[in-house]
């Protein structure tokens, strides 16, 4: 029995350790956002994206059940789209003033940010084919 368990554990272990170096979603910090995808301070009244690829922005929190459905998908869709579109998430709670900036009221809030214009903004939780959706019609548009 105790082989057993163990061989779960570390089979689990393995599977857990292969998905989260799959995975290519970036966790943001303000600096790394001024950097990376839009210096508000340095532009307070206009959109000046920082990146050289499209990105898409996950506003969550741990404790929201609607975040935790969508995570995977983006962590998915990271994988799908890698050196395409970059996927960053920001964590409410933690970064306070970034939710501020952007009027972040209810979460999830997915911003899918093209190289050449303005976000577009969606709230809540949605699925993996409204997601693929946007990104051919909006961030991956030619």
């Amino acid at each position: 029995m105790k082989k057993l368990i163990g061989s779960i554990v570390l089979l689990s272990c393995i599977f857990a350790g292969a998905y989260a170096q799959t995975s290519h979603v970036v966790n943001l910090t303000k600096a790394d956002f001024l950097t990376k995808v839009f210096n508000y301070e340095k532009n307070p009244k206009k959109w000046v994206y920082e990146g050289k690829i499209p990105c898409i922005i996950d506003f969550y929190a741990d404790w929201c059940g609607p975040c935790k459905r969508v995570a995977p998908v983006l962590a998915d869709l990271s994988v799908k789209y890698k050196d395409k579109i970059i996927i960053y998430k920001i964590n409410t709670d933690v970064e306070r003033e970034l939710a501020q900036v952007f009027g972040i009221s209810s979460i999830p809030t997915i911003l899918f940010v093209p190289v050449d214009t303005v976000p577009q903004a969606v709230f809540g939780a949605i699925g993996k084919e409204d997601f693929e959706n946007v990104i051919k019609d909006v961030l991956l548009k030619k």
